[in-house]
């Protein structure tokens, strides 16, 4: 199985205008961090864990020309809000796309893209196939994910597990029963915002302090704001089985 990092930062404390703050300034690509989704390449499928803004952007890349499934974990735009663009992959593939998501989140989809669900179908809009994801093990194209559920502050989002990998975004709160589906992962990625408590996200020690819980062989954030601080220099403060993810990076399991 092949990881692919499409982006591992965040809209959260992001200003509107340029920000000359060091991480923002910075010249080392490690520190250019667009908004958080995965790319999962196994049995000779390829899926995407969330369609963010910079989606298109990632796909490009990465030189993306396979497109198997889409998951999501939760609604927030800065996770829907490139969802349109999978029109490229209907077209390249001839087929529509299929989606996995919640009830709730697939109700947020049909909201913010009703075009795609109007009764005229406006030619080139993208053609897709939603199928429901409740927390229990399901089998996408071969490939069984299980859904974790974890708290987004009042939120609940799905995290992932994939063989002996989980991925965690958006959370703040994990119940003990849910992270029994997690013990036993090699390598678990999660959020990590910055250092100053934040009502829904991980903060830079309670994300440490939760691997070290769970003991994964690797751990990697993700999910990072500018605030957090330069790369290079969050690296060292970390305990030697947690790095810190950036856009671009690739594992194989």
């Amino acid at each position: 199985m092949q990881i692919t990092f499409l982006g591992t930062g965040t809209s959260q404390g992001v200003p509107i205008i340029a920000c000359p703050c060091a991480v923002c300034q910075s010249t080392d690509s490690k520190d250019k961090r667009l908004r958080t989704s995965i790319l999962i390449e196994e049995k000779g499928k390829v899926f995407v864990i969330d369609t963010g803004p910079d989606f298109r952007q990632q796909m490009l890349r990465e030189n993306v020309k396979q497109m198997d499934a889409v998951v999501f974990t939760h609604e927030h735009k800065d996770h829907t809000g490139g969802f349109d663009d999978i029109r490229a992959f209907n077209y390249i593939q001839q087929k529509e796309m299929d989606v996995y998501a919640s009830h709730r989140v697939q109700q947020a989809i049909r909201r913010d893209y009703a075009y795609i669900f109007s009764d005229f179908k406006y030619p080139g809009i993208p053609e897709i196939k939603l199928h429901s994801l409740e927390n229990k093990l399901t089998n996408i194209e071969g490939v069984d994910f299980m859904p974790i559920e974890v708290m987004h502050y009042k939120l609940p989002v799905f995290a992932f597990r994939i063989n002996d990998f989980t991925y965690i975004t958006d959370a703040n709160y994990i119940s003990e029963e849910e992270k029994e589906k997690i013990k036993g992962s090699k390598v678990i990625v999660i959020n990590s915002l910055r250092r100053e408590p934040h009502i829904s996200h991980y903060t830079f020690d309670e994300a440490i302090k939760l691997m070290e819980e769970l003991k994964p062989e690797k751990a990697y954030f993700t999910h990072i704001s500018h605030q957090l601080g330069l790369h290079a220099d969050v690296e060292k403060e970390l305990p030697d089985f947690i790095s810190l993810a950036y856009d671009g990076l690739k594992l194989q399991l």
